[in-house]
């Protein structure tokens, strides 16, 4: 599954994350009560790399059915 780096801020913001800074192409994202500050790559359309994906994926607490 191909997901770019807007799609899967989409995703994160439906679960309640919200922008908290933009360094460069990155967005960093936060929660209240989460330690982990999911930082997503905007690099146009280019897909993220699947172990990114995973990682950021599995750090804000979202499965591939949320990425629907």
């Amino acid at each position: 599954m191909e997901v770019t780096g807007e799609q899967l801020a989409k995703a994160i913001e439906r679960k309640g994350w919200y922008l908290l800074r933009i360094n460069g192409s990155h967005h960093i994202y936060g929660k209240p009560g989460e330690r982990a500050k999911p930082s997503i790559p905007f690099h146009g359309k280019k897909a993220l790399k699947v172990g990114l994906l995973h990682k950021l994926m599995r750090d804000a607490g979202i499965t591939e059915n949320d990425l629907r």
